[in-house]
């Protein structure tokens, strides 16, 4: 969708993807995003983290940058305070995530399951090999937030947020086009974020109509900010939606090709604080 485009300093939200966008190629916060966002927030600007992330794994982002923010994670199952509190939620239905367990299980290595939960059993897992360096750091980091079992399918008590696989960027687009083809498709969400520079891809499922745009839009309607009045910026293909529901979509220089075929406005490369200069230039007024 497109939307006439106000001044810029008619923006009241921006959403942000974390990876590839907050934070650079290292995994670090450049300071001159972090002092961007908090000259936007002091100006009255609502940030929203919007990521594919589990919570467990974007909240020490928030928490870095020194700001009352709300993040949108799991591609849009869950929205959460920077403490923990749930906002809203859109989970799958119990019976549908078996399904896909089971059915996917002969054509895949590892898969996860995303609960919206305070401890190790947040993220339940089978099947995973952490000594995988793509994933090395992220259990290192996060190990406390997750549990082992040998089958998914038995430890659906409550209904998940997410359902999650990661792999080499063949390997995930064969599994995501397998699942495709499943009948229980029709009632979730698929989606892919790719990394080729490192062949590493990440397929997501999450319930039927959900994803960083609905979910944003959803956000925004309940705090009365119309889609011309946001900015988004993302890098990745998960992003898509939530661009083209913002007024002011950003696509940052590293950007895979896809999201740059639209013709919105790049900013620099996330090396290069690429988010803070679009920061400027579209919410705190600085051309130059």
């Amino acid at each position: 969708m497109s939307h006439d485009a106000p001044a810029a300093d008619a923006i009241r939200l921006i959403a942000i993807d974390i990876d590839g966008t907050l934070i650079d190629g290292a995994g670090h916060l450049p300071e001159a995003n972090r002092e961007a966002i908090l000259a936007a927030v002091t100006r009255g600007v609502e940030v929203v983290l919007a990521t594919g992330r589990s919570f467990h794994h974007a909240r020490p982002v928030a928490e870095r940058l020194g700001a009352t923010l709300t993040l949108i994670v799991s591609n849009g199952a869950l929205v959460k305070t920077a403490d923990g509190s749930t906002l809203a939620t859109r989970l799958i239905p119990r019976d549908l995530a078996r399904d896909v367990i089971v059915a996917t299980r002969p054509v895949r290595a590892g898969a996860a399951l995303i609960f919206d939960r305070p401890d190790a059993r947040q993220y339940v897992y089978e099947r995973i090999d952490w000594s995988h360096p793509q994933r090395r750091g992220d259990y290192e980091r996060h190990h406390t937030f997750m549990t082992e079992t040998t089958a998914l399918d038995a430890v659906l008590g409550e209904e998940p947020a997410q359902l999650a696989f990661n792999g080499g960027v063949t390997e995930m687009r064969a599994l995501a086009a397998y699942v495709r083809d499943l009948s229980c498709a029709e009632h979730l969400t698929l989606t892919l974020t790719e990394y080729e520079d490192r062949d590493f891809s990440l397929f997501d499922i999450t319930a039927s109509g959900c994803s960083k745009g609905v979910t944003l839009a959803d956000w925004a309607a309940r705090r009365q900010v119309e889609p011309h009045e946001v900015m988004a910026v993302g890098d990745n293909l998960n992003d898509r939606d939530m661009l083209e529901f913002a007024g002011h979509p950003v696509v940052m220089g590293n950007a895979v090709p896809e999201l740059k075929q639209f013709g919105w406005p790049l900013t620099a490369r996330h090396d290069e604080a690429g988010l803070a200069q679009a920061i400027a230039t579209k919410v705190l007024g600085d051309d130059t």
